[in-house]
């Protein structure tokens, strides 16, 4: 044990007569930090602007405050001395007070640390993991005992029994032995089955739509799983801004519980714009109308408008409308039903395509983490190309599964992401008959201080199968170079070349990329990345094709809708490796 001493000045704008210096003295420096942060009179001190009358009450209530953090360090038998200019606080009326305040000093002896004795919190159901800082012997922190008692009881909500909850408590100091004995009993009440359901606070959307969406297990026995999974579906539907699950503070009628789900919906209508540029990609400008709420059953149906390649040199300018309607729960729980409509027109260094897309799919949740979709589509496009001019009608069966264990979309730090596309296609009109194949896998890692360092990877990989290129749809075959792929590389730089003066997109495609991301400060971050591309003119990837690689060096700016992105890329392969310069600008990571 050794002796410390920390002055903390604070001084008061415009507070004359108010503390100018407040000492924490205590005989354990490991507490220090604890009592700073427990004491209300070094908080208002810090803020400002405090009277001594508010010196005097917050110095009266910090003995209680200073004890609270003594105990939840197992320190159970301190004194604590809080004098204000030579008076013990607690001496001192609240409204009687010196009208000049100059020191405060509190002086705590902690005494002796206290370990558990016996440790006790039952009857828990079997295989319950108690915190293994809530041990005989251990150091008896009452954070310990919160945390035992805690899991004791939602062990019992996760079995079902939902009023679980302390039925008595026996903490004993023995500071002879310096030991704390803590036992608690838990009392499991009885076993209950989920009751009625009942909404509030909706407005636009229909009740009965609400719980069809919901898909309340009633009569299920009680789980917080399911209940968090009901609320879940209505917060994906988009239409609601909260959705709380209340538990009836009295049990129903052969054992039910009753829950009222309190719903906030987001306003009905949203409108909002985007901007992206790029040094080769050039402006991309993005624009969409979004209604949550078409027919009182939380339907959504957005417009989407993109205008890209403006003053690129990616070919000419880019132009594409999408509307999109979802329907939830068609037929299942954790189901929605999409439909969606698409015109575009894209003028690319390599084709030129005018193309209407169509198609009605159905997406299942399995779990938190995965959605599988399925459905039927169709496209019919013109296009033109070095393969010759080409008008194509195909049907389509549109397949994805996703996997999302990301710990933030916008901006991960640690899990991973995996995304696999299959779409077989029919060719009803001057088209052939096959298959497109898609994977999109990234993974994060982070480490250091507050994870400030991460490591971010990604890989794509792709192919077309049962077709030559010229019998495929011109935007299923495979480019790299530029944002989406290899950054420092032009757009759509790299192809594949069938025969002399024919060239085009390949058949396969593989992308891998790397990121080290580094937070200088909470809103300012750095980036190296290297980016690799190959394309192919096999179905089969990293064959009979050609490469190429990109590196760079970015910025990032943190704000609530993800990091604003800035990289600076230049190639890293070919005779023009390191002689040229992008730029890339957005919003969020690059993946």
């Amino acid at each position: 044990m050794k002796k410390l001493v920390v002055g903390l000045l604070a001084v008061g704008v415009g507070t004359a007569g108010v503390a100018q210096n407040l000492e924490i003295r205590v005989d354990e420096d490991d507490l220090q930090q604890t009592l700073d942060s427990a004491s209300l009179v070094k908080s208002i001190l810090d803020e400002g602007g405090a009277t001594t009358q508010d010196v005097v009450a917050a110095a009266r209530a910090d003995y209680e405050r200073l004890l609270t953090g003594l105990y939840s360090e197992g320190y159970y038998g301190p004194t604590i001395s809080i004098q204000i200019d030579g008076r013990e606080a607690s001496t001192i009326a609240p409204l009687g007070g010196p009208s000049d305040i100059s020191d405060v000093i509190m002086t705590v002896t902690a005494g002796p640390r206290f370990d558990f004795g016996r440790a006790e919190v039952a009857p828990v159901p079997q295989d319950t993991e108690l915190p293994e800082e809530f041990r005989s012997g251990e150091v008896a922190r009452v954070d310990a005992i919160r945390s035992a008692v805690s899991t004791g009881i939602n062990a019992w909500r996760e079995e079902g029994y939902a009023k679980a909850e302390v039925d008595s408590q026996r903490i004993t100091a023995r500071h002879q032995d310096n030991e704390l004995d803590a036992v608690v009993v838990i009392g499991s009440g009885p076993q209950l089955t989920f009751g009625p359901l009942a909404v509030e606070g909706n407005e636009m959307v229909q009740t009965q739509k609400i719980l069809r969406i919901a898909g309340m297990p009633t009569g299920a026995i009680y789980s917080p799983e399911k209940l968090d999974q009901v609320a879940e579906r209505l917060r994906k539907t988009g239409a609601f801004s909260s959705v709380a699950m209340v538990e009836s503070d009295t049990i129903g009628p052969n054992n039910t519980l009753p829950i009222t789900m309190e719903v906030a919906e987001m306003p009905r209508y949203r409108v909002g714009a985007g901007a992206e540029v790029s040094s080769t990609d050039g402006l991309s400008l993005t624009a969409y109308w979004l209604n949550r709420n078409v027919f009182g059953g939380a339907e959504s149906l957005r417009l989407d408008g993109e205008i890209s390649g403006i003053a690129g040199d990616t070919g000419g300018v880019d132009y594409a409308l999408n509307l999109l309607f979802k329907y939830p729960r068609p037929f299942a729980i954790d189901t929605t039903a999409t439909v969606k409509l698409g015109l575009e027109r894209k003028d690319e260094p390599t084709y030129f395509l005018d193309q209407l897309t169509g198609s009605i799919t159905v997406d299942r949740q399995i779990g938190d983490y995965t959605t599988i979709t399925g459905g039927l589509g169709f496209i019919a496009a013109k296009t033109d190309d070095d393969f010759g001019y080409r008008e194509y009608v195909l049907a389509t069966i549109p397949l994805t599964g996703e996997v999302d264990y990301r710990d933030n979309a916008l901006n991960p730090k640690d899990g991973w992401y995996g995304n696999l596309e299959l779409t077989p296609f029919i060719g009803i009109d001057n088209a052939g008959t096959g298959g497109r194949v898609y994977f999109d896998g990234r993974v994060y890692r982070s480490f250091g201080e507050g994870d400030r360092f991460t490591l971010a990877a990604r890989g794509q990989v792709g192919s077309v199968l049962g077709v030559d290129a010229d019998q495929a749809p011109a935007d299923f075959l495979f480019y790299s170079g530029g944002g989406g792929t290899v950054r420092g590389q032009s757009y759509q730089s790299l192809g594949y070349e069938y025969s002399p003066g024919v060239y085009s997109g390949g058949l396969s495609l593989a992308v891998a990329s790397l990121e080290a991301r580094f937070d200088v400060t909470d809103s300012i971050g750095v980036v190296g990345f290297y980016d690799y591309g190959y394309v192919g003119g096999s179905e089969i990837p990293l064959q009979d094709g050609d490469d190429h690689a990109g590196a760079g060096l970015g910025l990032r700016y943190n704000t609530g809708i993800g990091p604003i992105r800035l990289d600076v890329a230049t190639s890293a392969s070919g005779e023009n490796a390191g002689k040229n310069v992008d730029v890339y600008i957005g919003i969020g990571q690059a993946f």
